[in-house]
């Protein structure tokens, strides 16, 4: 049928080419004029094709693609206005790699840029020319993502599916006595090596892991320096184009939000981020809680322990961890419930699980179970929404009430709804009406999908991306602080 209809399009395109026509007064020799195009479309007939219904020529439209839809707007009027229909574009737009809901989020709410404000422009999403986004997106070069993660480091192509290498951060990548630029510089070379690429090929995104959290002066200062030293170091590879932004951020984008609250559990850490419009928003306050993926492994390994089963790999505990541990809806219930389950590890034996498959993940919310002295999740989570509550953010308050995880060990099965119970329990109901707790979107890759988002809007290179010159420009000018400006 495809073939069919481009062997019908064909003969449109020869009937729509201009044959001869009478020479125009002072032209030269041997060359004739053209008809004003508009004449020649108005008086141009389709023949057969004219009484093909308008929504059968649209799918014909559809059928032989973005580029011979782009040509059609010569034949005549008809198939002009079609070819230019956003309807039509939408559709090759869904057929992309992207999913469309993603795509119309971040063409709407991330095309200005970091330093956009997504209200403005939001209620003008219908106005959209996705005939222009197309061919942007077309013509956008891609990036290489880089999330090195507290943990773990994800890094790929943006136009791929899904990260292509993943690694262990804090065993690779340089010695942690060693200066920052040095560490810095070991860890890029290492990528660019593992890729395969010369880094003066492609523009880069760098997932910032979220540092230093109280906002002090020397801990914005800090932050000011990591994020100058990853531009200094790229640029002085050769790299033509950089974006750096907060892995937070980027997971709250990912699940297709620009304002809430991220819960990230991170490889030592887990840190609960209040973001207003794309902005980490320090003033307010970022809760950490000195547990994260690494502490939950240990434990389950204690656990383990106790009912003499034995493993020297920290990995291998791991792996179990992901495939049979959850979180209690109600703890004390679940104690009376016959919770026994297996797993086989590769290379290793069958390993059988009872209580510990829940009691692992119930220090996040008990940390006195593990032997620690700290606040648990909800609570964390709790101050930092009561803090939201009491700020003086302009907008509607109902901003901090999407609560997003991230991170590896978020996706066990059960926190968003035992994490939400906790909430709904521990605060007033003017507070906690209208709480909603968002699982992962896109499981551990989160943050790397949201600078996927990043790194194929239509708009990637001009409102995103650092150039090296601009770096050197401003650098000279302003010295190192200049960089707050990104």
């Amino acid at each position: 049928m495809a073939m069919l209809l481009r062997k019908v399009w064909g003969s449109v395109l020869a009937r729509a080419a201009p044959g001869p026509g009478p020479a125009a007064p002072g032209s030269p020799r041997g060359r004739r004029a053209q008809p004003p195009a508009e004449q020649y479309c108005a008086s141009l007939s389709l023949g057969v094709l004219d009484a093909v219904p308008t929504d059968v020529i649209a799918q014909i439209l559809r059928l032989l693609g973005p580029v011979d839809a782009a040509r059609s707007s010569a034949v005549c009027r008809a198939w002009r206005i079609l070819a230019s229909d956003n309807g039509l574009w939408a559709f090759f737009l869904r057929l992309g790699p992207e999913p469309w809901d993603l795509v119309v989020f971040a063409e709407t709410h991330l095309a200005s840029g970091p330093d956009s404000h997504p209200w403005l422009y939001f209620d003008n999403s219908p106005q959209l020319s996705f005939k222009q986004i197309y061919g942007l997106r077309a013509v956008v070069p891609g990036a290489l993502i880089v999330d090195g993660g507290s943990g773990y480091c994800k890094y790929g192509w943006s136009k791929y599916a899904a990260p292509s290498g993943r690694c262990a951060t804090f065993l690779e990548f340089g010695n942690i006595e060693s200066p920052m630029y040095a560490r810095l510089r070991h860890f890029f070379s290492t990528i660019y090596t593992r890729m395969q690429v010369k880094p003066s090929t492609q523009p880069v995104i760098v997932v910032l892991p979220l540092c230093h959290t109280d906002d002090t002066e020397s801990a914005w200062a800090s932050r000011k320096q990591y994020k100058e030293t990853i531009y200094s170091v790229l640029f002085d590879m050769n790299v033509p184009a950089v974006c750096a932004v907060d892995q937070a951020v980027l997971s709250l984008y990912a699940s297709k939000r620009t304002s809430g609250i991220v819960v990230h559990i991170g490889f030592n850490t887990t840190s609960v981020v209040p973001i207003f419009e794309g902005r980490v928003m320090y003033e307010i306050g970022v809760e950490t809680v000195g547990q994260g993926a690494l502490k939950l492994t240990g434990f389950l390994k204690e656990l383990m322990h106790q009912r003499n089963i034995f493993c020297e790999s920290l990995y291998t505990v791991r792996t179990i961890k992901e495939k049979l541990c959850y979180v209690a809806a109600d703890y004390e219930a679940e104690l009376r419930k016959d919770t026994q389950a297996s797993c086989e590890v590769d290379g290793e034996r069958l390993f059988t699980l009872s209580t510990e498959r829940f009691k692992t993940a119930e220090i996040l919310f008990q940390p006195h179970m593990g032997g620690m002295r700290a606040m648990g999740l909800h609570k964390a989570v709790a101050l930092c929404m009561d803090h939201c509550y009491n700020s003086e953010v302009v907008g509607d308050d109902s901003w901090y009430k999407t609560i997003v995880l991230a991170g590896g060990s978020s996706c066990l099965p059960g926190l968003p709804e035992r994490l939400e119970k906790e909430l709904h329990q521990l605060l007033p109901p003017y507070i906690s009406e209208g709480i909603r707790v968002v699982p992962p979107p896109f499981g551990t890759d989160s943050a790397w999908f949201g600078a996927k988002m990043i790194s194929n809007v239509s708009t990637f290179t001009e409102a995103w991306c650092v150039k090296k010159k601009q770096f050197r420009q401003k650098m000279r000018r302003n010295g190192p602080l200049f960089v707050n400006s990104w």
